[in-house]
């Protein structure tokens, strides 16, 4: 497990003991808004809202939270208007980062985006200078209870997912960017709504990082991933489980 994965997993266990629940609802909000200007305000008919909708409900939004998100967002209350950024730029020990966000004033953002890569002995590129390293691919999640890895399997593949990784937690499918709606939908007819599908960034190059490297990298990672308008960061490193289980346990 590297890069994207890899971080997304230490911040979700590290973020139960932080308790970010506020900051977490306002990015799931921003997705509902940007989802459901997007498409239609229906679930059924917005590939994109159902997908946001599942994340909000993963981390127990209420659900008159979530419909307030929705009706701003289609006209019936005033709200604010977002608009999808992507930045690209190297880390501490040139690690590639892509930050991908949602925000109401795009040069606000790039500044702030670029302010955390300065300090935290990075540098911010240009669009595409490290998205090259990266595989763009669907990825859909089901938890491990709710089928079995055998079932999974074969329901995968007649759907035409390319590949399948299962543990004691979950499954994971993932599919080309051009065949994720059509995986997504079979998976969802034929096993249920999932718990995660969305498109992703897979590294294809990865960097090793040890300790000292680790800590600086982390710095930045943590900034970006606090950021109000920062929806996703991907990067491409490889971190041993020993330097993991430090950092969760503020050892690092």
């Amino acid at each position: 497990m590297a890069g994207h994965s890899q971080f997304k997993n230490i911040m979700h266990r590290k973020g139960a003991q932080d308790a970010k629940r506020s900051k977490q609802f306002a990015k799931i909000i921003r997705e509902l808004t940007v989802a459901t200007r997007a498409g239609l305000p229906d679930p059924a008919s917005n590939p994109r809202l159902r997908a946001a909708i599942a994340l909000a409900r993963e981390v127990n939004m209420p659900k008159d939270t979530i419909e307030r998100a929705i009706k701003k967002a289609s006209g019936a209350i005033s709200g604010n208007d977002y608009i999808e950024v992507r930045y690209e730029g190297y880390g501490p020990a040139g690690v590639a980062v892509i930050v991908e966000g949602l925000t109401d004033n795009r040069n606000r953002t790039a500044s702030d985006i670029r302010a955390a890569f300065s300090k935290y002995g990075g540098s911010l590129g240009e669009t595409n200078s490290v998205s090259f390293m990266f595989r763009r691919l669907g990825v859909i999640i089901y938890p491990s209870e709710a089928v079995s890895e055998e079932d999974i399997l074969e329901t995968a593949i007649d759907a035409g997912a390319e590949n399948v990784i299962s543990n004691s937690e979950e499954h994971q499918i993932t599919c080309t960017v051009e065949s994720f709606f059509t995986v997504r939908d079979t998976l969802e007819n034929r096993l249920g709504p999932p718990k995660i599908a969305k498109l992703d960034w897979q590294p294809e190059i990865t960097v090793p990082l040890d300790e000292e490297k680790t800590r600086a990298l982390f710095k930045l990672l943590d900034v970006l991933e606090d950021h109000d308008d920062v929806q996703n960061v991907y990067t491409n490193f490889d971190l041993p489980d020993d330097l993991v289980e430090n950092y969760l346990k503020g050892d690092l």
